[in-house]
């Protein structure tokens, strides 16, 4: 899926080196130079990030990021020119996720949106499904408890979440980097290696019986089976 990017500015000059940048990165981009024309373009945007300057003419960056406030679906990131604090908590207040102030590094810029999709991924990957069932084995998410024939299994934390994320997507292939910042998060420093010994870990407490239901896509990370499943709710 392409990941796009709204950029917002009354700024020309500006408007065109963000938009420039980020089209070399790789990004599906648009454009808008004031506020409303933001909105417009928003409503039928999808799941994307926001670059919006909060000084525009028509409507400001503050007033777009309110009437957004409910779209969960788009990571908002504030351009301003100014150092007030006050700026930056409405902001907040308001719907927005992030900031950086005129002038800016575009490597700085680039790397807070990046950090901004990975958290839009996070987030629509904490699923509507709150259990599993696939024979005798059971994942209740809500009470974090993973049930083998009526007995609990003894997971750690990440084992519950490595685990609870590939089963609530099955089929869907992921990599290793992208589990490591899905359950450890942006902050763990450790290798990819820390997924592999996890992976192993599950298998060996699923047992004989369940353990191939994680498995492994060679040169890319891992997956769980799809055609299974008793129940997913």
């Amino acid at each position: 899926m392409e990941e796009k990017i709204l950029i917002v500015d009354d700024e020309k000059g500006i408007l065109e080196a963000i938009s420039y940048a980020f089209k070399r990165e790789g990004y599906v981009v648009e454009t808008a130079g004031d506020g409303e024309e933001a909105l417009t373009k928003a409503s039928d945007f999808g799941t994307g990030v926001l670059i919006l300057d909060i000084m525009m003419p028509k409507m400001s960056g503050i007033e777009v990021c309110k009437r957004l406030s409910d779209r969960k679906d788009l990571g908002i990131l504030l351009l301003t020119a100014k150092n007030d604090i006050v700026d930056k908590v409405v902001g907040f207040e308001f719907g927005a996720d992030d900031y950086i102030t005129k002038p800016f590094d575009m490597r700085e810029l680039i790397a807070r949106v990046k950090a901004l999709f990975r958290r839009l991924q996070k987030n629509s990957e904490k699923q509507q499904v709150t259990k599993i069932k696939i024979k005798e084995l059971e994942v209740i998410q809500s009470q974090r408890k993973v049930l083998l024939k009526g007995e609990q299994l003894e997971l750690t934390p990440k084992e519950f979440d490595l685990l609870y994320l590939l089963l609530s997507n099955p089929e869907r292939v992921y990599e290793r980097e992208q589990l490591l910042d899905l359950v450890w998060g942006m902050e763990y420093i450790g290798g990819t290696r820390t997924v592999d010994i996890h992976v192993q870990r599950l298998r060996s407490k699923l047992g004989m019986q369940y353990q191939d239901l994680i498995q492994t896509v060679y040169g890319v990370g891992y997956k769980s089976i799809g055609d299974v499943y008793e129940a997913r709710s």
